[in-house]
């Protein structure tokens, strides 16, 4: 939970100024590990805050009466009872952002937008292990992604059994990348029979050849033929029309 989303949760812009305070001291204890607190630093907090610059006398008397706050070497630390109160009801403040942060390197945003969940998260993995030099994790998301929007492409035209064994367990991907080729009721282009072997294979490498460490220059001349993949692919889940 960041900033702007706590505060957003505790209604902070509503807060007296001194509340304010104390909730953004909270903030800064669990993210910062910010034990104790000045005057100066509290006015600081506000205006970075966005609220206008406090008078820093007033602020200090208000800190000194409020329950939640006891007095410390450098100023004030926040009550005990506050923080554990703050904590039953914040409790993702402090916890790391699960959120991917990409560039849309490999697949452009409106590639996979309003698709589902799970293909827009792989598809900003595939982009950030790209651009942080996460290559071999790359190459295993590419063949990941490719493999799931091959069987919601069966799905949606009625013929999984084709991808099917037996026991109606899918296919490893080897066995589904071969029908996927000769699949007329898939029918896939040309350059996409192709393109989806060139996936499963880079992605192969990188997870189960022992010696074998992807990079950037295995990836890079196939991001083109990917992104024509994934689209023709998506058009076939009927995501995309």
């Amino acid at each position: 939970m960041n900033l702007q989303q706590f505060a957003q949760a505790c209604n902070l812009s509503s807060s007296r100024e001194v509340d304010k305070v104390c909730c953004l001291a909270f903030f800064y204890l669990k993210t910062k590990n910010t034990q104790e607190f000045s005057v100066p630093e509290a006015a600081k907090w506000l205006i970075e805050y966005g609220s206008a610059n406090p008078n820093q006398s007033r602020l200090e008397g208000n800190l000194k009466q409020s329950p939640k706050t006891l007095k410390a070497p450098r100023g004030f630390r926040l009550h005990v009872d506050f923080v554990t109160e703050m904590e039953a009801k914040y409790p993702a403040v402090g916890e790391k952002s699960q959120a991917v942060f990409d560039y849309g390197t490999i697949l452009p945003e409106p590639d996979y937008i309003n698709t589902y969940t799970y293909i827009e998260t792989l598809a900003k993995q595939i982009n950030a292990a790209y651009e942080h030099n996460v290559f071999d994790g790359c190459a295993v998301l590419m063949r990941r992604l490719v493999e799931v929007l091959l069987i919601l492409a069966y799905r949606k035209l009625q013929i999984e059994s084709a991808i099917k064994d037996p026991a109606g367990n899918f296919l490893m991907l080897e066995g589904i990348v071969n029908n996927a080729k000769t699949n007329s009721t898939l029918d896939l282009s040309r350059n996409s029979k192709g393109s989806v072997e060139t996936f499963r294979v880079l992605g192969n490498f990188s997870a189960h050849k022992i010696e074998y460490t992807c990079r950037r220059e295995y990836i890079k001349p196939h991001i083109q033929e990917f992104r024509a993949l994934v689209m023709e692919l998506l058009h076939k889940t009927g995501l995309r029309t």
